[in-house]
């Protein structure tokens, strides 16, 4: 099992930064890749960024250039860094492992981009 704890949304005005971050614990090494997705009321939950335990990167086409996805091993805990916000990044934002036997989801936390 693997646990996460996401915390660092909040609201901003249109143009500001929030990070993210996500806490993992349990059987932390398991973990192939983590990822941030993100879901508006009605809408289907969608990718934002992943990285793997490699450091590979991967990005939505919306916050490629805005968004830094990283990672600190040592804490087991996942981050993202977003910059130049819209009000279209308004959403709940969900951290994920992806392990060998499963993947796991954190509890979402609330970002909202006031225009």
């Amino acid at each position: 099992q693997v646990q996460l704890v996401e915390s660092g949304g909040g609201l901003v005005q249109a143009g500001g930064s929030l990070r993210l971050s996500c806490a993992a614990s349990g059987r932390v090494f398991s973990i192939n890749a983590m990822g941030w997705y993100r879901q508006a009321p009605g809408k289907e939950r969608e990718l934002v960024a992943i990285i793997t335990s490699g450091g590979t990167t991967i990005y939505s086409d919306s916050v490629k250039g805005r968004f830094t996805i990283s990672r600190d091993n040592a804490k087991n805990t996942v981050y993202l860094q977003m910059n130049s916000l819209k009000p279209e990044d308004t959403d709940v934002y969900y951290c994920k492992a992806t392990t060998e036997v499963g993947t796991y989801w954190g509890q979402g936390t609330q970002v909202t981009v006031s225009s």
